[in-house]
């Protein structure tokens, strides 16, 4: 495959996983489109890196999907290789986030993503081969306490991944779900920010439970190597180059505690190892 100058498509590609992506599709020579709402940054990796394609794009905003969804059915060269990767998050207890903040959210994460695939589909359809990598994380399969709308979107996004999984394996395109744990890149920080100062404006009895859940959540990667980007642009070239990819890709430094207990336990189980986890098990306010 990557003797050929394919098209390939980065989404969220001006940092983090996304940008370590981009680079190295380039490196193996595909023609690849890097598509962000941080065009600064675009265009200095564009700069940088031979073979990259910034293009501006704000996803959160339909009209401005749209715009770029039309770009994309005019490519000369239409994309046969789809990183979904942009997405990021919000945190706090279901009450004190907004219903604005959860729209926007989904907006990035679940919206955007289907519109993008959905205007890339035709030409992998109609050259009977391709490659989808959606990015989701190992919360697609469960969710931390105050993350439950983050989770919820990376939930949705597993299941539109398997339901296109089957539909277009007939006709040879290969569609994959990378779930990444924690990772050392500007997610947490620019989740921070889009969260604002929780422990100000919730009402206060929902303290006790942010401060506890926030005090064993410190605790939990007090001593944990956060790997850099690079373990899950890894992970996502070697699905794009493989003739017979996994349909699931993971990596991070709790992932296999996590998603290991939450494969081996029932419903009821897992429910009581967070708890237990993240000191909410005996906690009464």
């Amino acid at each position: 495959m990557s003797e050929q100058k394919e098209t390939a498509l980065v989404t969220g590609a001006s940092s983090g996983i996304g940008r370590e992506t981009a680079v190295k599709l380039a490196e193996k020579g595909f023609a690849v489109i890097a598509a962000a709402r941080r065009m600064e940054r675009l265009a200095e990796l564009a700069d940088q890196v031979r073979g990259i394609t910034p293009v501006q794009v704000d996803l959160s905003q339909p009209e401005d999907t749209e715009k770029f969804c039309g770009y994309l059915s005019k490519l000369p060269e239409p994309v046969s290789i789809l990183i979904n990767n942009a997405g990021y998050s919000v945190r706090g207890a279901l009450e004190d986030v907004s219903i604005e903040a959860v729209k926007r959210l989904f907006e990035v994460n679940l919206f955007a993503l289907i519109r993008i695939t959905q205007a890339c589909l035709p030409a992998m359809r109609s050259q009977r081969k391709g490659i989808i990598v959606n990015l989701s994380s190992i919360v697609g399969k469960f969710t931390f306490p105050n993350s439950g709308v983050y989770a919820a979107s990376k939930h949705a996004l597993e299941a539109i991944t398997d339901a296109m999984r089957l539909e277009l394996e007939p006709f040879g395109i290969k569609v994959v779900t990378i779930r990444p744990g924690p990772i050392d890149t500007e997610f947490n920080d620019a989740a921070t920010k889009m969260t604002g100062d929780l422990m100000d404006r919730t009402d206060p009895e929902y303290k006790p439970i942010y401060q506890t859940a926030g005090e064993h959540t410190g605790k939990l990667f007090a001593d944990l190597h956060v790997p850099g980007p690079e373990l899950i642009a890894n992970l996502i070239m070697e699905a794009i180059l493989s003739e017979t990819p996994k349909i699931v890709y993971s990596a991070g430094p709790i992932n296999d505690e996590f998603l290991g207990n939450r494969a081996d336990l029932d419903d009821e189980g897992f429910h009581r190892f967070m708890q237990e986890k993240f000191g909410l098990k005996d906690l009464i306010v």
